[in-house]
């Protein structure tokens, strides 16, 4: 269901779980809601859905700037923690080769350690060597081009493929 561009009476909030909450023009009231950029990457201020926590399209803003300030600053801080996807420059070690098992890394914003529950939390994109790592934390992490990695983390990460 598509709305048209409105901003006046559009209301965001969060529950005291933290979940966001919309208030649509109508009065009807959404938990749970989830925001999605059209065009994360190519026009981040443009295209803005709002998806109800059953997948369907609540609301459509064409640009971020339609929305509230503070209603703004709520979609920015939820699409920052959706968005948040580190990328693995080097595996420096993996506890055990049956899984679970925790990961040290380097990413692109520096090292750190995580839990891959199993080899499918690993998913190939785009060919055989992009790749996404699910962490048992619930961060996903990129590998670009697993090729690129250092022998030894190549090493490593064949063991879970």
């Amino acid at each position: 269901m598509q709305h048209p561009n409105v901003s006046i009476s559009l209301q965001l909030h969060r529950d005291a779980h933290g979940r966001l909450v919309l208030t649509l023009p109508d009065g009807t009231v959404h938990s749970g809601v989830v925001p999605v950029r059209a065009f994360p990457l190519a026009a981040p201020q443009e295209g803005l859905s709002i998806v109800g926590s059953d997948g369907h399209e609540l609301i459509w803003l064409d640009r971020f700037d339609a929305l509230p300030e503070a209603a703004r600053a709520m979609v920015e801080e939820e699409l920052a923690v959706r968005e948040f996807v580190p990328t693995i420059v080097k595996i420096s070690g993996v506890s055990s080769f049956s899984t679970p098992s925790t990961w040290s890394v380097e990413t692109d914003r520096g090292p750190t350690r995580f839990t891959l529950k199993g080899e499918e939390d690993i998913r190939r994109l785009h060919g055989r060597t992009k790749l996404l790592v699910a962490s048992a934390e619930g961060v996903q992490y990129a590998i670009p081009d697993s090729t690129a990695l250092d022998k030894a983390s190549r090493k490593l990460l064949e063991r879970f493929l």
